[in-house]
Formats: C-alpha cells, sequence, structure tokens
C-alpha cells in the first residue's frame, strides 16, 4: 500500500511545473523549516524555449555497441566480455548482432569509459540518456 501511494507522488510531482515545483519546494521548506540547499534536492531546469515540459539532466545512461568491425571483432569481445559479465559466446552474439545495448543502466562516468574501451578496441558506441 504505501509503495502505491510512492508511485502516485511520484507520478503527480512529474507532471507538475517548473514554477509549481518551486512553489512546493518554498512550502515545504517553511513547514519543515528546513532549507533545500544542495542543488541535486530539487532537479530542476529551465524549460527550453518555448517549451512547457522541464528538461532534466541524464543521471543514468544507457550504453550501445552501435557497431564493431570483422577485423576488430576478437578485441570488442573481451571488451564486452568486461563490461557485461558474459561468456565467450554470448558476447560474441552482442557482437555479431550490433547494434545491441551492452549496459542498460549507469553512471555517465561509467558509461563513458565503456564507450572509451569499446572505441579502443575499434568499434562504435553509443550513448542515451535515461
Amino acid at each position: 500500500m504505501a509503495t502505491e501511494n510512492l508511485e502516485t507522488i511520484v507520478q503527480t510531482l512529474s507532471e507538475l511545473k517548473v514554477t509549481d515545483l518551486a512553489k512546493l519546494k518554498k512550502m515545504l521548506e517553511e513547514e519543515w523549516d528546513v532549507t533545500a540547499a544542495a542543488p541535486a534536492a530539487v532537479a530542476v531546469v529551465a524549460p527550453a524555449a518555448g517549451g512547457d515540459a522541464p528538461v532534466a539532466e541524464s543521471t543514468d545512461f544507457e550504453v550501445t555497441l552501435a557497431e564493431a568491425p570483422a577485423d576488430k571483432k576478437i578485441g570488442v569481445i573481451k571488451v564486452v566480455r568486461e563490461v557485461t559479465g558474459l561468456g565467450l559466446k554470448e558476447a560474441k552474439e552482442v557482437v555479431e548482432g550490433a547494434p545491441r545495448v551492452i549496459k542498460e543502466t549507469c553512471p555517465k562516468a561509467e558509461a563513458d569509459e565503456i564507450v572509451k574501451k569499446v572505441e579502443a578496441a575499434g568499434a562504435k558506441a553509443t550513448l542515451k540518456g535515461l
């Protein structure tokens, strides 16, 4: 029951406009006699020109193996195994089936490191913010 309530609250907050979120922040500060000093406490970014929806910077990223040249396949398979923990057969299937997601969710620093490793092995990888 508590989880349903939390999901409802999250859904409601997701639908609020930036100005309403700012008002809510101020009301909560006054009600609880606290200050939301850390900028991460309420992650709100000004909307793009002409848009009503708030734009938030992604904190989690998905890494996709875009393509792997045939002559670099062995090195790419090694990197995919290292990053995913897959066995040799499964990693080979991922590389041969590119484009394929190799890491579904990870922080920006880890995603950048994975992309560097994949590119160093001779393949191409892409990041997608979640």
